[in-house]
């Protein structure tokens, strides 16, 4: 007599993506103006400094939408291009951006059961800042995808849009440093993670991925310690919660 086969994992639930979501999302997203209408505004400002015309500074805002390595791909900016110009660009902008691989698995568990549709295009859009909303939502107890979705297309538009006054400013503002506007992100990025970690155990990662950050920028030049702060503070949440 044949036996039935044995049940296989119970399915996570699926969870929803709705247009109410998205919106607020974008509702979410607004502490987060400031610092980025500054930035896309030095990115425009940076194009227009190293001769793109307004319609390329516009489309490279669209088409790579991620602050940090727009500004340094224009600080390596060569003036004839070589492919060893081209492959130092790309090196350099792919070791910023590898921090978005640790943030898409953190946040594989939520949004693998939202509707892939928009799912994959809310992750197109993913930055520190709509990883933040959609974290700290989710946290919460929140369930609908679209509040991470709406917060990245939201922030997707006004970068791109924030370009344009940019550019037409030329000069004024390439060096974000020289009024502090480069603390502006980071300082609302902290105030908006705090609320992330509710153990006092999560805290430790803090320290620990801001030494690994400045050790790593004392030593090694280029923007590797955006990595290995992220590496090391990721790793030691995740040994804090094994031992557990």
């Amino acid at each position: 007599m044949m036996q039935p086969p044995a049940p296989g994992p119970t399915p996570s639930p699926r969870v929803p993506c709705t247009f109410a979501g998205m919106v607020e999302g974008a509702r979410l997203s607004v502490p987060m103006l400031p610092g980025i209408l500054v930035f896309a505004a030095a990115v425009g400002a940076a194009s227009a400094e190293k001769g793109l015309t307004l319609g390329q500074a516009v489309l490279m805002s669209f088409s790579v939408y991620a602050g940090a390595s727009q500004l340094l791909a224009l600080q390596l900016w060569p003036g004839a291009f070589t492919l060893s110009a081209i492959m130092a660009i790309v090196v350099v902008t792919m070791a910023v951006n590898l921090r978005f691989l640790l943030m898409g698995a953190s946040l594989q568990p939520w949004l693998s059961r939202g509707p892939a549709g928009p799912v994959h295009l809310g992750l197109s859009a993913l930055t520190d800042a709509n990883f933040v909303i959609g974290s700290r939502y989710r946290a919460q107890g929140g369930e609908d995808t679209g509040v991470f979705v709406g917060a990245g297309l939201f922030m997707w538009v006004i970068w791109t849009l924030a370009t344009v006054p940019g550019h037409a400013l030329g000069h004024l503002v390439t060096d974000p440093k020289r009024l502090a506007i480069d603390m502006v992100m980071p300082l609302t990025f902290t105030a908006m993670s705090v609320g992330l970690f509710r153990l006092r155990r999560d805290r430790l990662a803090w320290p620990v991925a801001a030494a690994a950050a400045v050790l790593t920028a004392q030593f090694v030049p280029g923007y590797w310690f955006i990595i290995s702060g992220a590496v090391a503070g990721s790793l030691t949440a995740g040994l804090l919660h094994v031992r557990d």
